[in-house]
């Protein structure tokens, strides 16, 4: 059939090409003449394809029209005009002129909301259903049979926008298609329109969309989202006349709590929260919007409107360079008239229009692998610099309004007003749990509660794997070269270090970390932790492997290093930051996307490390962290199907329970560094003043919550009891108080569950009949302060022999002088093998026992001495894995064997 094409838009654009498509042949296209230089989509479409293109200005003058325009449509012999979406008044002359006539597509149930503004007034009436009608034109207005009709339902919160994008375009277009379809197959209907229940509305302008205040929220909100974006629903407010947008009813949980902004006209003022601005009706009901006009035209959050304007500028890396030309490009190809896009132009003011944005908006995706950009973005930076700006804080997932929203808890501690987030962080942004369900983490200095923080459900991981899984399959971590992700992570690690002591004070408070140790090892491994694991990134290789050839043909074998997927990775309480560090770094190098569950009792660091993320530029979803209860939050980490694999420091029951769940899951890579009872051999021949300063910091580093302390320390019999002396000497030395004091050396337990652990650990030791030399008692203040603890006569068979303290708890044994072999027997004599070390001037004895050692580390004439190269993990019950080093990366990678022939 040939048809004539009358119309404009990227609508009509889509309409024409689909006919094409079809088999029809377009005779001409009719459309607006050029704008500011920019061509209609639907009539460059048209030049390009070489089908006639018609510009008129107008088709009538002084009522009648105009002869020589006719005369050029009916020289093109047109069977069918198609008017998709015309803004022109189109004389009959022309409407009648095809034998089959002419068809018009209308957004709106006719015969309801005739008119130009028919998708406006679908939503200000607040009508339930919507869609679009395909008619017969006749003279009069919106008023010809019905061809074809197709609806769907108004959503809650449908703009003009969100209604044209879900249904009105796509469909509208499938239904021209369908339409013209059914007329060349002689079944198209005429169905008479009835009057009844005949509406017909006028233009919305911005003059007309002034807010009526005398009315219910629901009337106001359909009012606003009627007028979203044209012409804008607006009123006085503040001084002055602003425009809203975003309007939702969806107000569940929300307390209108913030600043009042008065409007004068309202039944009550509105307050500017941090979920956005709450209005109320005249029935005292609320509703919330999310964006506000200024009246210089400036787009903003509002939840922003009495803040002042942030002007961080962000650093681009290389690549975000690069995108930042393509993109130049693109608003060059848009804004035909603007000689050179500099910083500074702006969008609307060089010409664009509504139909641009949408343009705008599709090619950015287009070219930034589907970028989440709406409408509603061009709004808000109407320059080029702005736009670049939002566009890269996109592409990281460091949206600036997901920032600004952060409910801190706020202490002034340490000569520092800290501020911690205290909500889950899922997807790039603090949330409340499930239910809001929160707990009080508790400060271990004094037993007082620091703050409530939200306390995960099963239902809260599901959404945090669910944001890691699109991050990891979807998003732009997997996107980026592995240089850039480098370069993420050490903005990361300068971040922490440019917040370290905010990090170790949190960690005082939250742990009962010694804030001098925490500054130096607490945080201070963690950022050295990240730069070492930055620099690794664009270093992951597979390697060429030759293999026998299938002659005579040739073959190549390689191998690929890839991510995992999803990693849940659980921590413990005594190291909440290091510890996290250390697997999530490798994790990250990796290019893998991860959930981490902190300790259900020192959260807040972790939380404070996902703000940190944000300001770095990790995209959304790529970390995700879940404070709660590990047989809740725990367990449907290592039962969920969509989550690859497991890293998980802590006790060794708990660890085969993970392991179990794991393998009956989906078979999940799983690493465990689990508990420990790690021997120290001190022989004789030592320096015996460093093996006493070592032995204490093998056992009272960190108030003994150290995985590698020493659990057992062996004592050459000869020197037993001079190093026992000196060792009491040192202990009586230590002060004990409050971690935040510099002066301090040994803080209170980490918790007041662990602090009974330790005197029943220290009873049962008494009981079976060792020597408690000193300590073993809680000290006498509030707080869980327990006593440094040393105990001798200590045989192979009692309890604390062969269990784990995770405490201040020395336990020293003899053993005969010269008997290398048998102290070495004794040493071996557990399940466990996470660390150990032995003290000895004799190189040949030291390298024999660290070869016998069953230890993943052995340290000689030292202790506690950890880098962040070197990998750390242990043998038996103390797990398998590697933390740290190179070989912590082979923990969240896997090989992938590729064969050519040719």
């Amino acid at each position: 059939m040939k048809i004539a094409v009358i119309g404009q838009s990227l609508f009509g654009q889509e309409v024409y090409s689909q006919l094409r498509k079809e088999g029809h042949e377009v005779v001409g296209v009719f459309t607006v003449p050029d704008k500011n230089g920019k061509v209609d989509p639907l009539g460059l479409e048209a030049e390009k394809d070489g089908v006639p293109v018609f510009k008129f200005s107008r088709w009538r003058a002084g009522g009648q029209a105009i002869s020589d325009v006719v005369a050029k449509y009916q020289a093109l012999g047109a069977e069918l005009n198609v008017l998709p979406f015309c803004s022109q008044f189109i004389p009959m002359e022309v409407i009648n002129a095809p034998r089959h006539g002419s068809i018009i597509y209308h957004p709106s149930l006719l015969p309801r909301h005739r008119g130009a503004s028919a998708i406006n007034w679908t939503l200000i009436h607040g009508d339930k259903k919507g869609g679009f009608t395909i008619f017969w034109a006749d003279d009069g207005l919106d008023t010809g049979d019905i061809l074809l009709q197709k609806e769907c339902e108004i959503l809650p919160d449908d703009t003009v926008s969100t209604l044209y994008n879900r249904f009105l375009f796509p469909e509208g277009i499938k239904g021209m298609v369908q339409a013209v379809r059914l007329i060349a197959e002689g079944k198209a209907p005429r169905l008479p329109q009835p009057e009844e229940g005949a509406t017909y509305e006028g233009i919305q302008k911005k003059e007309t969309a002034k807010i009526n205040w005398e009315q219910p929220a629901e009337a106001i909100h359909n009012w606003i989202r009627g007028n979203d974006k044209v012409p804008g629903a607006w009123t006085e407010a503040g001084g002055q006349k602003v425009t809203f947008f975003n309007s939702t009813l969806n107000t569940a949980g929300l307390v209108p709590e913030g600043e009042a902004l008065p409007i004068p006209e309202a039944h009550r003022p509105g307050v500017v929260t941090k979920g956005g601005l709450v209005l109320f009706g005249n029935d005292n009901k609320m509703l919330l919007v999310k964006n506000i006009q200024l009246e210089d035209g400036k787009m903003i959050p509002a939840s922003h409107f009495f803040r002042g304007e942030d002007n961080t500028v962000l650093e681009l890396t290389k690549a975000e360079l690069v995108t930042m030309e393509a993109v130049r490009t693109v608003w060059k190809r848009i804004l035909p008239n603007i000689l050179e896009v500099e910083d500074s132009t702006d969008f609307f003011k060089s010409g664009a229009a509504s139909v641009d944005v949408v343009r705008l908006v599709e090619e950015v995706k287009e070219l930034c692998d589907g970028v989440e950009l709406e409408n509603e973005d061009i709004y808000m930076a109407t320059t080029f610099k702005d736009f670049i700006q939002l566009l890269v804080r996109k592409l990281r997932g460091d949206d600036k309004e997901s920032e600004c929203i952060i409910d801190y808890v706020e202490k002034a501690v340490n000569k520092l007003v800290l501020q911690m987030p205290h909500q889950l962080f899922i997807g790039g942004k603090f949330v409340d749990a499930e239910g809001a369900k929160t707990y009080d983490t508790i400060n271990p200095t004094d037993g007082s509660v620091i703050c409530q923080v939200s306390l995960a459900q099963a239902s809260d991981v599901d959404k945090a794997v669910a944001a890691a899984k699109d991050a990891f399959e979807n998003g732009l971590w997997r996107k980026i070269s592995a240089r850039d992700r480098g370069q993420l992570l050490y903005r990361l690690a300068d971040l922490m270090e440019e917040h370290q002591e905010e990090l170790a004070t949190i960690e005082a408070l939250d742990a009962g970390a010694v804030y001098t140790l925490a500054l130096k090892t607490h945080v201070g491994m963690s950022i050295q932790t990240f730069r070492y694991f930055a620099g690794w990134c664009d270093k992951i290789q597979g390697s060429t492997i030759p293999i026998n050839q299938a002659r005579p043909n040739r073959n190549l074998t390689l191998t690929r290093k890839e991510p995992i997927g999803v990693c849940g990775i659980i921590i413990p309480w005594n190291y909440p930051l290091m510890m996290l560090s250390w697997k999530t770094a490798a994790c990250l190098a990796a290019g893998n996307t991860v959930v981490i569950k902190p300790t259900q009792v020192t959260p807040l660091t972790a939380l404070k490390f996902a703000e940190l993320t944000l300001k770095a530029g990790i995209p959304k979803g790529v970390i995700n962290i879940l404070p709660g209860s590990g047989p809740l939050v725990g367990q449907r980490l290592s039962d969920h199907p969509d989550v690859r694999k497991i890293g998980f420091t802590g006790s060794t029951e708990v660890g085969k329970h993970i392991m179990k769940s794991c393998a009956l899951s989906n078979v999940k890579k799983v690493s465990l560094e689990l508990g420990g009872k790690s021997p120290l051999i001190i022989f004789a021949d030592c320096d015996l003043n460093k093996a006493v300063q070592m032995g204490m910091s093998s056992v009272f580093f960190n108030k003994g919550e150290n995985c590698i302390a020493a659990g057992r320390l062996f004592v050459e019999d000869s020197i037993h009891d001079q190093f026992v002396q000196k060792v009491v000497e040192e202990v009586r030395k230590m002060k004990i108080g409050n971690p935040l004091d510099r002066d301090t050396n040994h803080g209170p337990q980490n918790n007041q569950a662990h602090l009974q652990k330790l005197i029943e650990y220290c009873q049962h030791g008494i009981k079976e009949g060792a020597t408690l030399v000193c300590g073993g008692k809680q000290v006498p203040r509030p707080g869980f302060f327990f006593e440094p603890t040393v105990f001798i006569d200590v045989e192979d068979h009692m309890f604390i022999a062969k269990e784990e303290s995770f405490g201040p708890v020395m336990i020293i044994s003899r053993f005969a002088s010269g008997d290398v072999d048998t102290v070495l027997s004794r040493a071996n004599a557990t399940e466990f093998g996470l660390a150990s070390g032995v003290f000895t001037r004799d190189i040949s004895k030291a390298l024999y026992i660290s070869e016998k050692l069953e230890a993943g580390t052995v340290f000689i004439n030292t202790y506690n001495k950890t880098d962040v190269a070197a990998p750390f993990g242990g043998f038996k019950q103390s797990g398998f894995g590697k933390d740290l080093g190179e070989a912590a990366l082979n923990e969240y990678l896997r090989v992938k064997t590729v064969t050519f022939e040719y």
